[in-house]
């Protein structure tokens, strides 16, 4: 995978608001697809780009990602599309991760809104909803990248 893939999929979903579809699978090994807000960033330990996304803490993507890792990310715009597949790792207040504490979570979270293109007028109200709703980081470490492009 060449850098410049994922590039192309951070490029595309911007075109539409960051807004991606996500899938995961289902204990009875059928899809599950949701669309959500993603960015391109570096992985917080080894520096690799990687797809991330926020989650809500009771969501089904987050329950099936934890037992089932394997997932798509596909952007989108007009006719031209890029996928991602490949294992996700979860971060957040019901998925601890070793030197990710409530301050560096709440950062993570921020950061991967803005990568996907947000902005927001009123941090400290992001932070609280985030983490009423019990929100996740969620990355995504791609094996495989292709497009019809």
């Amino acid at each position: 995978m060449a850098p410049s893939d994922l590039a192309h999929l951070s490029a595309l979903a911007l075109r539409d608001s960051g807004l991606v579809v996500v899938t995961t699978l289902r204990s009875d090994l059928t899809m599950q697809a949701s669309v959500v807000n993603a960015g391109v960033l570096d992985h917080r330990v080894s520096g690799a780009p990687v797809v991330a996304f926020v989650a809500r803490g009771a969501s089904r993507k987050l329950a099936n990602l934890r037992v089932r890792p394997q997932t798509t990310v596909v952007a989108r715009a007009g006719w031209e599309w890029v996928a991602a597949e490949g294992a996700a790792e979860i971060i957040g207040p019901d998925d601890p991760a070793v030197g990710i504490d409530a301050e560096a979570l709440r950062l993570l979270l921020r950061a991967i809104f803005v990568a996907a293109g947000g902005s927001h007028d009123d941090w400290p109200t992001y932070d609280r909803v985030m983490a009423e709703e019990r929100r996740a980081a969620v990355f995504v470490t791609p094996r495989r990248v292709y497009s019809n492009g």
